[in-house]
């Protein structure tokens, strides 16, 4: 088994019978779903899954996992979800797989959230990993050109047919090449405050714990209590 495996099974582990389960997108969170997809064919495992991407849906549906919408339940119990980075201080960029709006909607109304990552994505400062930015089309250069005016080293994210890539709710994607970021904080204030962008990938305070694939097994990492 690889890592991200390892730590898809391990996270399964904490889903429990009658959750609703927020299911992440991506390739580590596509070995949690697939242990969950088992659990339920397997071992009688009921709950609800709640989806964060169309490519997450179309797998869980193949698995014979019921499904809500976000809007039909009133909250989630546990979302599971991979990131591309976590900091030492446990904040996160994601949306390396373009699902970062439906990701940050469900973490949002998720009463605890879990991230699984192998060893390579924990760092000691955020930024290396490109940020993505999600903005509307409409003014979407405007913004782009605002990014590279501040520094930001801005990209478009683009499709194999390098067109312009759009995600599930009908974006685009700029990715910012930081380097480092110092104040994450500071970062996703200003970000939420220009006006097209929708979301961005800095996910901040989200998690209660992360569970880190190693080659000497998963190690889960308890984020301690502010």
């Amino acid at each position: 088994m690889n890592l991200k495996e390892l730590v898809g099974i391990e996270a399964a582990k904490f889903v429990k019978d009658g959750m609703t389960v927020g299911l992440g997108t991506g390739s580590t969170a596509y070995y949690l779903v697939k242990e969950l997809g088992r659990r339920v064919n397997e071992e009688g495992l009921k709950i609800t899954g709640v989806v964060t991407s169309s490519k997450t849906e179309e797998q869980a549906k193949e698995l014979g996992i019921p499904l809500k919408a976000i809007d039909e339940v009133d909250s989630v119990d546990l979302t599971i979800d991979g990131a591309d980075e976590i900091s030492a201080d446990f904040q996160g960029i994601k949306g390396g797989g373009a699902a970062l709006l439906f990701e940050k909607v469900v973490a949002t109304y998720s009463k605890d959230c879990i991230w699984i990552v192998d060893e390579s994505k924990m760092v000691d400062k955020l930024g290396k990993f490109p940020l993505p930015v999600e903005v509307v089309p409409f003014g979407g250069h405007n913004l782009f050109r605002l990014f590279e005016a501040k520094g930001y080293r801005p990209t478009w994210r683009k499709t194999e047919a390098d067109e312009l890539l759009t995600t599930d709710g009908g974006h685009y994607i700029i990715d910012l090449h930081l380097e480092v970021i110092e104040d994450p904080r500071a970062l996703a204030k200003e970000l939420d405050d220009y006006v097209g962008v929708v979301e961005h990938g800095l996910f901040i305070d989200m998690i209660s714990r992360a569970i880190v694939g190693t080659p000497e097994g998963p190690k889960i990492l308890e984020v301690p209590a502010k």
